[in-house]
């Protein structure tokens, strides 16, 4: 987007009470961010769900005077806007209704890379979860991963610097905005991180580092990653609540196990028992259950699709994997005018003719 363009586009999310859901709900049914900043009140009314209040709030001149300064902040400190119509914004985000409008990012990594995990869990972390989190990550050394977490206290922290330590891309979440670092003592970690991987936000400047907003942070976290690892937890917690967002959104979720005793442990195994993740003991079993064992034969698989001889909507699938990579099936239901019914024949007949593989989390791809 163009600066004039970001500028209605900030506007839009510095309006009291207007979330991601309601600003894009606003921008379907005028059809930019400038076309709902200048609609007139009257029209914006008839507007499901917008009432007296927000249609008021829309038309607060003030609201450009913070998105001003929000743009001449990022432009100063070389921070990238990304819309969420740009190509540029994590595509396994794009699906979900709450996702961010906006996100502010400061790094290096390609934020849709082919294999994204992420490693979240307790601000107390025990010799155990050090020993847990050094094991993975030398483990995972041969992937060409990116790996996510908050940037918190304790297990967070310790993936971080492990990654950078061993030159793996690593993303931290955070739960404020990009003129400030919490936990402080993260501040050298994150200038680190911004040359091996990089900092993601969706809070704009000011934003202070508030309770109600980890959990936001959470569902980024858990939206970003193909699995989520626990390396350690409460039954309570952050952690906790990226793993619910993962089920939620169809990730494949990790727990490593402890001892019934102790309490650290006691989350990652109520997750297990409760079938809410699955037990992994190492890098190996994450490796084995996503299937990336498998070299990617992807290109094979492409020239493969051009000599089998396919019907119009079974065209339509492989395209949308070739250019995907994995795909929910979510993804199709929402970009496609197939029924259940007759996604599930087409899925199954490109399964048969070698083209398509379900991998873990009900999720597809042209067969490696």
């Amino acid at each position: 987007m163009q600066n004039d363009e970001l500028l209605y586009a900030i506007a839009l999310t510095k309006i009291e009470n207007v979330g991601a859901v309601t600003a894009k709900n606003l921008i379907s049914y005028c059809g930019s961010p400038q076309a709902v900043l200048q609609e007139k009140k009257q029209h914006l009314l008839r507007i499901p769900q917008i009432g007296e209040a927000i249609a008021q709030a829309i038309q607060d001149p003030r609201i450009f005077s913070k998105a001003e300064k929000e743009l001449r902040f990022v432009d100063q400190e070389h921070i990238q806007i990304i819309y969420y119509q740009d190509d540029l914004y994590p595509n396994r985000l794009k699906n979900y209704l709450d996702s961010p409008l906006l996100m502010y990012y400061k790094g290096t990594s390609d934020l849709n890379q082919e294999k994204i995990i992420a490693v979240v869990g307790t601000r107390k972390v025990t010799e155990y979860g050090k020993k847990l989190i050094q094991q993975l990550i030398e483990g995972i050394l041969e992937l060409k991963l990116l790996v996510v977490s908050g940037l918190a206290y304790g297990v967070d922290s310790l993936v971080h610097k492990k990654c950078v330590d061993e030159n793996i891309e690593t993303l931290g979440i955070l739960g404020h905005g990009l003129d400030r670092m919490y936990p402080e003592v993260n501040t050298h970690l994150s200038k680190q991180m911004q040359m091996h991987g990089g900092l993601l936000t969706e809070f704009g400047m000011g934003t202070k580092p508030d309770r109600e907003n980890f959990p936001k942070r959470n569902r980024i976290v858990a939206g970003m990653s193909d699995a989520i690892l626990v390396i350690e937890t409460l039954r309570e917690g952050g952690s906790m609540i990226t793993a619910s967002y993962g089920n939620q959104y169809n990730k494949d979720v990790f727990a490593f196990p402890g001892k019934t005793t102790d309490s650290y442990s006691s989350g990652c195994n109520f997750l297990i028992k409760n079938h809410q993740a699955q037990l992994i003991e190492s890098a190996e079993d994450l490796i084995l259950n996503m299937r990336w064992d498998v070299a990617s034969k992807k290109s094979k698989s492409i020239q493969q699709a051009l000599f089998v001889e396919l019907d119009e909507p079974e065209q339509q699938i492989v395209t949308i994997l070739q250019k995907n990579n994995t795909v929910p099936i979510d993804y199709f239901y929402q970009n496609t005018e197939f029924s259940p019914s007759q996604l599930a024949s087409l899925l199954l007949n490109l399964e048969f003719k070698g083209l398509v593989q379900v991998m873990p989390g009900k999720k597809y791809s042209l067969l490696n």
